[in-house]
């Protein structure tokens, strides 16, 4: 997917010296829908945004990155850090909810613009590449931006990492050819699609996140120097590299923990229009709100660990449903993926209780959703069923994002979906569940953490975590919630159904061809 959206935000860079103490550090986060980042990247021939081309494009995308796995194999002052221009994040268009931040590395500095995946490990650049994408973008003003390519050996902070070190996860790799330098793999499963290169260590810039005065911090992470790339990073997903955020001890929160920069902890805000914060070492402890965050614990496997957590109970417009599944929380899939019997009693419940006529499906359609609704032309608001999902240990989580609305046929015709997609292996939350949230991932405690944010504060939003409606925006849609009064935590007594105010879905336009290239 043309990745050339990514060139998006170059804009915020506002760099401070200082030194810095123990802290942590955040920034922030953009999509593809995001009104900073909407215009930005001005290729025609992509699909329109909200449409039938465009959504089958999306799951297709996520079933790319489902199939992502590695080859073979003291004292935190609460202040955040995050990275060096600030903490935000955003979502750029064509690479559906998938969030992507600025970060600056090396000596003297670059800047890329990776992909943030909490469902990956290793933070890799395109770097003294054989296949990698090269060039960059045109933004809206008709200005070039180029992309950047990691150079080793013009960084003068950067060295190689050896195979007898305890960060060469792939040792198996090194041979005689490698000259003692630890080669890496990442492969995905699904489309010939994988980095590979050797690992390096260099200076990643971050500043504090809080506080009146921005100090830097300039820790040596190791990183995958990506000389190449295959299949969709060739074509649009992470072109200018990924930043794993997984548990690791390479990525990258593991290593600002273990150099004691800050707590063993991260969050991300997932805001309306795609644009959002990530801040490492944030683990709500410094939050005078803090009582008010759902949590539940992670469920912790020993050869991989991921962000996996249980949900005990279903409740979608009022129907109780007492049923356990696993599910790890993934910010490198757009949509909500769920096997069954999950997937069934979350969209025929939903299917119950909403108060429109069911799409009736046809090939030409081809929609990557199920259950989709027929929208009238002047319709402006609809009654939506409230979706919650009851966390081990009895937390709430409401889910604010559960629907978007699809163009399709002549482009006059919408249509409302259910954004959940039947899984054949894995339970994934994607990102538009997470919208209107700020998640904690609480490797110290094992523990996941949310509470209702903007993202737009720069003081993180106090809102509760168990409210009784969901008020929550996609990108790709414009949705404004009526919100309503009642905020018992008993699931008999919450409203079934919130009113939405719906406008018609965004467009952008992008090459077909340039799609398939991907998938």
């Amino acid at each position: 997917m043309a990745l050339v959206l990514l060139a998006l935000l170059l804009s915020l860079i506002s760099l401070s010296n200082t030194s810095y103490a123990l802290s942590s550090f955040g920034f922030d986060i953009h999509h593809r829908f995001s009104e900073p980042v909407k215009g930005i990247f001005g290729i025609d021939k992509l699909p329109d945004e909200g449409t039938r081309e465009y959504y089958v494009a999306m799951a297709h995308r996520d079933r790319v990155f489902h199939a992502r796995r590695l080859a073979d194999g003291g004292d935190i002052d609460q202040k955040l850090l995050t990275f060096s221009p600030d903490n935000s994040t955003y979502q750029i268009p064509l690479f559906g909810y998938l969030h992507f931040a600025n970060v600056s590395v090396g000596t003297p500095s670059s800047w890329f613009l990776v992909a943030l995946d909490t469902g990956s490990d290793l933070f890799w650049l395109p770097c003294n590449c054989t296949e990698c994408v090269r060039g960059g973008i045109q933004t809206s003003s008709r200005q070039k931006i180029e992309f950047n390519i990691y150079d080793n050996k013009r960084s003068s902070t950067s060295k190689n990492v050896a195979c007898n070190s305890s960060l060469c996860e792939q040792p198996a790799l090194c041979s005689s050819s490698s000259g003692g330098t630890c080669p890496y793999q990442v492969q995905y499963l699904s489309e010939n699609t994988s980095t590979s290169g050797f690992l390096v260590e260099d200076v990643l810039h971050l500043i504090t996140d809080h506080g009146d005065q921005t100090k830097q911090a300039n820790p040596t992470v190791t990183f995958g120097c990506g000389q190449v790339q295959t299949g969709a990073f060739l074509t649009g997903a992470a072109p200018n590299g990924l930043f794993g955020l997984g548990m690791s001890d390479v990525s990258v929160p593991s290593v600002l923990a273990k150099k004691g920069l800050t707590s063993n902890s991260f969050s991300m805000c997932f805001g309306e229009h795609g644009y959002g914060r990530i801040t490492f070492g944030d683990n709500n402890s410094n939050d005078n709100n803090s009582l008010d965050q759902g949590k539940t614990p992670f469920n912790i496997r020993p050869l991989h660990s991921t962000y996996n957590i249980t949900v005990t109970q279903i409740i979608v417009g009022g129907n109780v449903a007492d049923l356990e599944l696993n599910a790890i929380f993934d910010t490198g899939t757009s949509f909500t993926y769920l096997n069954n019997p999950a997937y069934k009693q979350i969209t025929q419940s939903f299917d119950s209780n909403i108060k429109l006529q069911r799409h009736s499906a046809s090939e030409s359609d081809d929609l990557p959703f199920e259950y989709c609704y027929e929208l009238s032309p002047n319709q402006t608001t609809v009654q939506v069923p409230t979706v919650n999902l009851t966390m081990k240990g009895g937390d709430n989580y409401y889910v604010m994002d559960p629907i978007v609305t699809v163009s399709y046929g002549d482009g006059n015709n919408n249509v409302l979906c259910l954004a959940v997609l039947k899984s054949n292996n894995l339970n994934i939350i994607g990102q538009n569940f997470m919208t209107g949230y700020r998640i904690v991932f609480d490797r110290e405690n094992m523990a996941l953490g949310w509470r209702e944010s903007n993202c737009y504060d720069d003081e993180l939003s106090s809102l509760p975590a168990n409210r009784s409606y969901a008020p929550g925006i996609s990108p790709a849609m414009a949705v404004n919630p009526e919100k309503t009064s009642n905020q018992s935590n008993n699931p008999e007594r919450l409203p079934s159904s919130h009113s939405l105010k719906i406008k018609p879905a965004f467009a952008f336009t992008v090459a077909i061809s340039l799609l398939l290239a991907i998938f």
